[in-house]
């Protein structure tokens, strides 16, 4: 019950002008840059993160941490117990002989089922109380292009400086208070921030960290409903895991039918979770038949979560799908900038021409074997809701 309430105090986060985002695509621009940051780091790096696993990213990581804290830094990181099933014992033994502060996240219980689904989804690392990098991603060689150069996942994180990196730095600041039942150590004189930092290093782009500690990731649903109901010109959503809810699908039907330029991108053929595809299957022909523009990406697995609406992006850990919204711990970072914007249409723009277009016409007469997967995994998917809102409401009493 103690978990379940603290996952309903929800953070209101302000709108913080004076902030510099910069975007990273897939693993070589992203953790090129958070170990570039580690490696400078002064005073302090806080990750936390679902997905962990053993490999050579993760000792890539490990290496940098350990050099860090020979410099005098203090190093945190908090895991998701379940997320980081396949981080090795001898791993954890490295972090934590090496002087790493190292939580893992509401741990498993046998025949808790219930409090078991409770995650922490997020992904986030800030440095120095000065740089914040906010993302998709997981510490997995999956992500790796070095370690998998043909099949590594493609994913986006954000690079934040400016005053918006206090509240994400206060995110993780109270859910570490919570799991080790104390606050983190003040870093000293060595911890100074910079001008920046302060919101007067000359930086102009609008910052909002929507989610924080909230019971699943309807703020961040809400958000993005706000603002497709508003649009004027494009609503573009990418997302891992295509399963909205009804208010969303409602939102985006609308939307394409008064004119705006909605499109949808999604994995193709190449999934981790094939079932979560077929199911989300089941809500094409009603899109399609309102205007709304459906692509599959081809090359290979799309894990990217990041929605647009005309210059307001939202980039992060939420998928913005059924699961999400009951369970998951999440956080986007918003910006409000139409520079930011359009190097979002880009990123977009590239990943369309690497998809196929699903057209209604050919919607129609796809193959029969598909129509019956498609039937069957939305018949599963419907059962699941049914069990989770029910396990849900328990958890509510």
């Amino acid at each position: 019950m103690a978990l379940l309430m603290l996952m309903k105090a929800g953070y209101d986060f302000p709108w913080h002008e004076g902030n510099e985002f910069g975007l990273l695509v897939d693993g070589n621009e992203i953790f090129d840059a958070m170990l570039a940051c580690i490696d400078a780091a002064q005073a302090q790096i806080l990750l936390e993160m679902y997905l962990v696993e053993s490999g050579a990213l993760m000792d890539r990581f490990i290496s940098a941490w350990a050099e860090a804290v020979k410099r005098g830094v203090d190093v945190y990181l908090l895991f998701d117990d379940f997320g980081a099933h396949d981080l090795t014992v001898l791993d954890r033994q490295r972090i934590q002989q090496a002087g790493i502060g190292l939580v893992m996240y509401n741990p498993l219980r046998y025949g808790e089922l219930r409090r078991n689904l409770l995650r922490d989804h997020r992904k986030l690392m800030v440095v120095d109380g000065a740089t914040a990098f906010i993302g998709g991603m997981g510490l997995a060689d999956a992500f790796d292009v070095t370690s998998n150069p043909a099949t590594y996942w493609h994913d986006t994180a954000v690079q934040v400086r400016g005053p918006v990196v206090a509240d994400w730095h206060t995110v993780f600041q109270d859910n570490w208070r919570y799991w080790m039942r104390q606050s983190l150590p003040e870093p000293g004189a060595k911890y100074a921030r910079s001008d920046a930092v302060q919101g007067n290093g000359g930086f102009d782009q609008a910052g909002h960290l929507c989610g924080g500690r909230r019971f699943g990731a309807a703020v961040i649903q809400r958000s993005f409903l706000k603002r497709v109901r508003t649009a004027e010109r494009h609503v573009w959503m990418m997302t891992a895991y295509f399963a909205p809810s009804r208010s969303l699908l409602r939102a985006l039907k609308k939307a394409a039918r008064r004119g705006v330029d909605v499109r949808l991108v999604c994995p193709g053929p190449i999934s981790d979770h094939p079932a979560v595809r077929y199911a989300g299957h089941r809500y094409y022909y009603y899109l399609l038949r309102a205007g709304v523009r459906i692509f599959e990406y081809q090359p290979r697995f799309l894990h990217a979560k990041v929605l647009l609406c005309d210059d307001w992006t939202s980039l992060g850990s939420s998928n913005v799908d059924s699961w999400n919204l009951r369970w998951n711990l999440e956080a986007n970072q918003e910006i409000e900038n139409s520079r930011f914007a359009a190097r979002i249409r880009e990123l977009f723009a590239t990943d369309i021409a690497a998809s196929e277009e699903c057209r209604l016409e050919a919607w129609l007469i796809r193959p029969r074997y598909r129509r019956l997967l498609e039937w069957f995994w939305s018949r599963m998917a419907r059962w699941l809701d049914a069990v989770t809102i029910r396990l849900r409401r328990h958890n509510r009493k």
